[in-house]
């Protein structure tokens, strides 16, 4: 007993330690104007260029046809990355012109775009927007409240136009939204929900996975459609801020999910499924204490993907192109830290077994020291990864000739 004493009381002083340390981090890396190589574990030697760089609040990227780069900064804007896929890109100096006014906050105005799947001859472009609303005098400091909203306008000539709300939610706390178009032409979005249980509320859209058709209208399949009380546009729930999502050429749809410290999460999204938060979580609160008594419970959805430490995944992609034979069918995954320690970011890549089993795992440009915000499989098969914090930049990976 006196030994177990003893023990509890060392771990118990060192975390006491531990948590006045005044400065936790890795020096951040000034990102150079040479290419980097590194080995990787599969495909081998990688180079790594830094195309654009400096530009403020990035959060998602998105290729237009041709080549072009439509990069998002958040709350603000779109801007271009001229050729991107070309030997010598361009960054445009001014915003794309015709957006909403921006926000005051990075948590409020645009989030992340996509194109409809006739963009070519059509002109939409869809996005996410957080419009914010009066702030009540009692709010905590970390919460805005906003509206969120799916809106689209056209791309034409250079500028945005037609913009219309396709749809919105009521008020809640404004965190990052991640859309994606399925096969079937449907869009998926989500909407965090990381405070005060509003993930298990099913009378509103946030802590939710969202399905809509193109006009913003709700599927009439959607699994709460019909179900009193329940928003018709949830398609699961259970979520607490999920910045990754992806609909696979088969329809499978996948997100990543923030957990608070660890417990982050990529899943498979099955329609009517509650994923857990924040009854459920296989996450622990920030002073190591478990984020819940049972992690999971009979008919909850389980993580297809688990970290913990905590990643804090962001950017979701399956490798489909022939560049990097080694990595097709890989899962990416994005990273802005890992273990709550600054400038420990990278890329994610997994491999994935039958039915989605986790295989194998690696970490890409952790020797960098970014936080990987989103990342694109370029037209020319080449793999685009935004990155943010010390510096905000895009880079290219490509493969080194043997």
């Amino acid at each position: 007993m006196l030994k177990r004493a003893l023990v509890a009381s060392v771990l118990f002083a060192s975390a006491g330690a531990l948590a006045q340390q005044p400065d936790i981090g890795i020096a951040p890396v000034t990102l150079g104007s040479e290419p980097y190589v590194f080995d990787t574990a599969e495909q081998h030697k990688i180079k790594v260029s830094v195309l654009a760089k400096g530009f403020p609040r990035p959060f998602a990227i998105e290729f237009l046809p041709g080549g072009d780069l439509l990069i998002v900064e958040r709350g603000t804007g779109f801007r271009v990355l001229r050729q991107a896929t070309g030997a010598n890109p361009q960054l445009d100096a001014e915003l794309v012109p015709g957006m909403p006014p921006p926000g005051e906050a990075f948590s409020v105005g645009v989030q992340d775009v996509a194109l409809h799947p006739n963009f070519a001859s059509n002109h939409w472009l869809y996005f996410t927007f957080n419009e914010a609303t009066p702030r009540p005098a009692d709010a905590p400091p970390n919460q805005r409240p906003a509206k969120l909203s799916l809106m689209r306008g056209k791309l034409e000539n250079g500028r945005i136009s037609q913009i219309e709300t396709l749809f919105q939610g009521g008020i809640a706390p404004a965190l990052g939204s991640r859309i994606a178009f399925a096969p079937d032409g449907k869009i998926y979005m989500t909407a965090g929900g990381a405070f005060e249980g509003i993930a298990q509320d099913l009378s509103n859209i946030y802590g939710k996975v969202l399905r809509l058709n193109d006009d913003g209208s709700i599927p009439a399949d959607n699994p709460f459609v019909g179900r009193e009380g329940a928003h018709p546009a949830i398609f699961s729930y259970g979520h607490r801020d999920h910045h990754g999502l992806m609909v696979t050429e088969s329809g499978a749809v996948l997100n990543a999910e923030h957990g608070m410290n660890g417990g982050d999460e990529v899943n498979l999204i099955q329609a009517g499924t509650n994923y857990g938060w924040p009854t459920y979580t296989f996450s622990r609160q920030y002073d190591g204490k478990p984020g819940s008594t049972l992690p999971t419970a009979d008919g909850i959805g389980l993580p297809l993907i688990l970290w913990s430490p905590s990643i804090a995944p962001s950017g979701l992609m399956v490798y489909r192109g022939d560049k990097f034979p080694a990595w097709k069918g890989n899962l990416f995954v994005g990273s802005a830290r890992r273990g709550e320690i600054p400038f420990t970011g990278g890329l994610e890549r997994v491999v994935l077994g039958a039915d989605m089993g986790d295989v194998r795992r690696e970490t890409l440009l952790t020797e960098l020291h970014q936080r990987v915000r989103d990342f694109a499989e370029g037209p020319d098969g080449l793999i685009y990864v935004l990155t943010d914090g010390n510096e905000n930049s895009v880079l290219r990976i490509e493969p080194v000739a043997p």
